[in-house]
This record gives structure tokens, C-alpha cells and sequence, in this order.
């Protein structure tokens, strides 16, 4: 969980602007700047935690990833299994995971990019829908605002 503060003197919307001090401004300001910071750091540790399970079930399914692969993915059972237990095969519908968010989105860029960079030299275009990234967006939002627990009395980490 992220524990932050009530604060309601940095945002004219909440709070009766004329009468905020530069100081009460200030310390509302750098509350906010640690918040996010927060916010960051578990986005940071989200991504860090994809990058380590990134592709395992190669590894943990090497005897029928390879016999696909030497098909030249004319068999494509392994294939077929890989978009369904992985989050990051973001171009096809059933690699889409229903909760998709934007750490996925990164490790789908993250994957093209490296793959592309370090076999052929190049990054072929990513092609993720419209309405995928709005709902990797919406999801990322309530993926986020779950972890946090607002306390009313400045007693926030």
C-alpha cells in the first residue's frame, strides 16, 4: 500500500486559493512531488517484476518451444500457449489480457525493441489499438489507485 496525506492547499478546485500561504503552498507541493514519487517507485517494481518473469515459459516449455520454432512456426501449439500465459502480445486479441495496463504496454516495447534491435538490426512497427491503450490506461489508473490509502491526519509514510 502507498500511504500519503489529505492535501488540499495545492489545487484551487479544493481549496480557498486567496488565503493559502507560499509556505502552506510549498509544503503542499513537496508532499505531492514524494507522492508521486511513491506512485513511481511501485511502477518501477511492477516493471522490474515483468522483466523477470519475462518469457519463463520458454525456458520452462523448451522442448515444444523449440519444436515450433524449428517449424518455422508452421506448428504453432507452443505459440498459440505463450500469447495466452504472457501479458505482453499486445497486437493480438487473445495475447490482450483483460486487465491490461501500461506495464504491459512497456514490456511489449521493451520486447519488440530489444528482439528487433539484437536479431535483425531494426524495430518493425508496433501496432497496439486505440482502445487497447485506453483501457491499459483506465486499468493502470485503478491498478494505482488501489494501492493507496489517503490519511486524514498527516500520519502518511
Amino acid at each position: 500500500m502507498i500511504a500519503i496525506t489529505k492535501s488540499e492547499n495545492a489545487d484551487t478546485r479544493t481549496c480557498d486559493f486567496a488565503n493559502v500561504s507560499k509556505y502552506q503552498l510549498t509544503q503542499a507541493t513537496q508532499k505531492h512531488r514524494s507522492d508521486v514519487s511513491k506512485a513511481l517507485a511501485m511502477f518501477g517494481d511492477l516493471l522490474q517484476g515483468a522483466g523477470s518473469k519475462h518469457d519463463l515459459d520458454k525456458l520452462s516449455g523448451m522442448d515444444h518451444f523449440h519444436a515450433d520454432f524449428i517449424t518455422g512456426f508452421e506448428e504453432t501449439g507452443w505459440w498459440d500457449d505463450h500469447r495466452k500465459v504472457t501479458r505482453h502480445h499486445l497486437g493480438a486479441e487473445d495475447g490482450i489480457p483483460s486487465d491490461v495496463n501500461l506495464i504491459d504496454v512497456l514490456e511489449m516495447v521493451a520486447d519488440c525493441v530489444m528482439a528487433g534491435m539484437a536479431r535483425a538490426g531494426s524495430v518493425y512497427p508496433l501496432v497496439i489499438a486505440p482502445e487497447v491503450l485506453k483501457r491499459a490506461v483506465d486499468n493502470t489508473v485503478e491498478l494505482l489507485r488501489g494501492q493507496i490509502v489517503v490519511n486524514q491526519d498527516g500520519g502518511g509514510k
